[in-house]
């Protein structure tokens, strides 16, 4: 009798012990869930797919003249022309990626479908959008939130986009960041978290400093000394670089792994 209740008691230890781990465990990832729900203000993020390693993505080809430093993936589908760019490019330089290079092959094929649906899912946000039409966004502060226009959109001076959360730009033609045009992240926001839905070319103008993954309808075209953290996407043409630098963002996003609690020990008494 003395043997089976010390173990029943142990059982009975074992059991609370094992009721306070889980308890504590979905005490954590509650709160972690709700922190990250409440940091995320504005819309739902925009997911790449197998398109979010990629720092370059073309359609019709990458051109590059000058020493332009891409750090993340570079690739084009389906033509396969690259210049100016590591093998397999042709020119063998002077640009330099530091990952890797897919030039027409079924990396870069379906990396391309997933900028199709990630475009297609960021053109059809509909929701809470503020109206920005035909607008020069310089000057101005924004939050996390749906910016549209049913033309252009464009930056001459700085844009400081203000609070963590997630920021959609939809514009129905071109998207122009003037000479020396600067993004601006503070309170927060993170470059990763920020999305230009182009409805046809994208340029950055000479020296502008800008911040997000751009999603052009037709090119992306980046002046001399642009200088892009995030990422150029070209849906239906061609990346034309110049002497530039472009950074694809690192992910703010974490996610809490809950190990399963081990099975207890078993004591020979």
């Amino acid at each position: 009798m003395k043997k089976q209740s010390e173990v029943e008691c142990r059982s009975g230890k074992l059991t609370k012990r094992v009721r306070a781990l889980l308890v504590g465990a979905v005490l954590v990832l509650s709160l972690t869930t709700a922190n990250y729900a409440a940091a995320q203000a504005g819309p739902a993020t925009v997911f790449l797919g197998s398109a979010g390693t990629f720092a370059v993505l073309a359609y019709a080809g990458v051109t590059n003249a000058g020493p332009t430093v891409v750090t993340g993936d570079l690739g084009t589908y389906p033509i396969a022309s690259c210049t100016g760019l590591p093998t397999p490019c042709t020119g063998n330089g002077p640009g330099q990626v530091n990952g890797t290079v897919d030039a027409g092959d079924v990396i870069a094929q379906h990396a391309q479908a997933s900028l199709l649906i990630a475009y297609n899912d960021a053109k059809s946000r509909t929701t809470n959008p503020i109206n920005e039409d035909a607008a020069d966004l310089g000057g101005k502060t924004l939050t996390p939130g749906l910016y549209k226009s049913a033309t252009t959109l464009a930056i001459t001076g700085t844009l400081t986009l203000d609070g963590a959360g997630v920021y959609i730009f939809q514009m129905g033609t071109g998207l122009t960041v003037n000479s020396g045009a600067t993004v601006v992240l503070s309170g927060g926001a993170t470059s990763d978290n920020v999305f230009w839905q182009v409805g046809s070319a994208a340029t950055l103008g000479t020296t502008a400093d800008f911040k997000g993954t751009i999603m052009a309808g037709t090119t992306v075209t980046l002046a001399t000394g642009a200088r892009l953290n995030g990422r150029a996407l070209a849906l239906n043409a061609s990346v034309t670089m110049e002497s530039n630098n472009i950074t694809i963002p690192i992910g703010t996003n974490t996610i809490l792994v809950v190990l399963p609690i081990p099975p207890p020990r078993h004591h020979n008494d």
